[in-house]
């Protein structure tokens, strides 16, 4: 019998045998290249405008039967005002709440009876409502997501309830240093103001606030009924007019002047305009952020597909730029990445990567150098051809279900553009040039703010040795950690 020694031996000699048999396969195995791109099936949409001005859009898929709802406001968290931020979530999340003739635990039981679900959120554009439910139960269900659009009372012992969860998850998120980069960036760079409220604006919300920012902005006339799946035009029409035809709303007027950002497209010649420190004592990691507001380049500009394709080479998922150059190069963080945040005639941008407190000028110095790179340099076929199939396959996998074309309606709709839009999509990013991405980010990408929230005690130094020549300003943490902060 063989010792248990002799078996270990064995075993390590086996290991070795099959591991380097696997490295000589591998070394002769060259790396697939993208497939072609593949055709997306995208759906019709059928429109019918009900005489009360509501919108009612219908896609209609059969295969499955399942039905996907969504009532869309065109008013949000920029409609609110500043004093009150929060007010638009707080609004859309008491819709459910409970309604004149339902509690909030009657309307969550009686979709849960039907196997429904019901939700409800606020964006910076858009406001909206929305429920999942079988065919077959849709006529029970759509009674009630009616009543809750319509009806909301607003109870104060919910609103007390909301505030409370509100706060106190607001309290626990400013400890965190990426959420906290965020919120310093929403005001110090593009000039808004938390979508999710601050501490004072929420604790100052009231019932007659909310009711009066819902009879304001909760109109027919600035809404879109969008259904998706199991159901036909003429079904989704007739129950329109059921539930949604004697809906009426005051004017509520048109939203007020769009806020400019801190920068301007192409503003000055310098990438950095200014450099923040939010001091973090005892932080745990750093998130260091680079960020800038771009004027006069909305959702429906022809520019956002190049940008599109420039976030997704940048920072947009494992093989981007960012993610190579600082995780899987040198394992200074989890992961970097970028994104636009879109508006009607504007865009926030922003590149972002959590890091231990001691390399965070480092990884400062790394995305500022990519940013750059993307004005500066060339990126060949081969690299912004699978940039491009990971968004036209993103775009498609969306349009595989319900919910994604609803959402990708709901966002057209929030914007004004039409529904033909998704049948441009992937022409419009397949036709995208490297000249393209290159001539948007040296015309917006330059004059951006760097934001690090961290332990200033820790990256100090190094940051002075890798940004000498750049003004540092510092605030402490704590001036956005209390409740008397803005």
């Amino acid at each position: 019998m063989k010792t248990n020694k002799t078996l270990h031996i064995s075993f390590l000699i086996v290991v070795a045998i099959v591991s380097q048999l696997t490295l000589s396969v591998n070394s002769q195995v060259p790396v697939p290249t993208p497939g072609k791109p593949r055709t997306v099936s995208v759906p019709a949409v059928k429109e019918i405008k009900l005489k009360n001005g509501l919108t009612v859009a219908v896609v209609e898929r059969t295969a499955m039967p399942l039905v996907t709802v969504q009532l869309l406001v065109k008013k949000g968290s920029g409609a609110e005002p500043i004093e009150k931020a929060g007010l638009a979530n707080l609004t859309a999340s008491m819709l459910t709440k409970g309604t004149k003739t339902r509690s909030a635990t009657q309307i969550a039981e009686e979709m849960e009876f039907l196997g429904g679900s019901i939700f409800s959120f606020a964006g910076w554009q858009n406001s909206a409502a929305g429920m999942s439910i079988t065919s077959d139960k849709f006529d029970a269900s759509m009674a009630i997501f009616a009543d809750v659009v319509r009806n909301p009372v607003f109870a104060q012992a919910e609103l007390d309830l909301e505030k409370s969860q509100a706060l106190d998850g607001l309290t626990a998120n400013l400890s965190q240093p990426g959420f906290l980069a965020n919120y310093v960036a929403s005001t110090y760079s593009y000039r808004e103001h938390p979508t999710g409220g601050t501490l004072a604006s929420i604790n100052s919300i009231s019932k007659a606030d909310i009711a009066a920012f819902y009879t304001k902005n909760y109109r027919p006339q600035d809404s879109i009924l969008i259904l998706v799946g199991d159901i036909s035009p003429e079904k989704a029409t007739a129950s329109a007019e059921k539930h949604f035809g004697s809906w009426t709303g005051i004017d509520g007027g048109t939203m007020g002047p769009i806020i400019s950002g801190g920068g301007g497209t192409g503003e000055g010649k310098s990438l950095i305009k200014r450099f923040l420190v939010v001091d973090m004592p005892n932080s745990g990691q750093a998130s260091v952020n680079f960020v800038k507001p771009i004027n006069r380049i909305g959702r429906g500009g022809k520019e956002y597909y190049a940008a599109s394709l420039l976030n997704s080479l940048l920072g947009g998922g494992y093989s981007s730029r960012l993610n190579q150059e600082i995780r899987i190069k040198r394992g200074l963080s989890y992961g970097a990445g970028s994104s636009f945040a879109w508006r009607p005639y504007r865009t926030n941008f922003g590149a972002r990567a959590q890091t231990k407190d001691e390399s965070a000028a480092e990884v400062a110095e790394l995305i500022l150098a990519e940013i750059k790179r993307l004005g500066e340099g060339v990126a060949t076929d081969a690299e912004l051809s699978p940039r491009k199939s990971v968004l036209t396959g993103g775009f498609g996998r969306n349009l595989e279900t319900n919910q994604g074309i609803a959402g990708a309606l709901g966002d057209l709709y929030a914007f004004g553009i039409p529904t033909s839009e998704l049948n441009a999509y992937m022409n419009n990013v397949n036709s995208v040039q490297n000249a393209d991405v290159r001539a948007f980010a040296s015309s917006n990408l330059l004059g951006g703010d760097v934001i690090i929230v961290g332990d200033y005690a820790k990256f100090k130094d190094d940051l002075a040795k890798r940004f000498p020549n750049v003004k540092v300003e510092i605030v402490k943490a704590s001036e956005f950690q209390s409740s008397s902060a803005q």
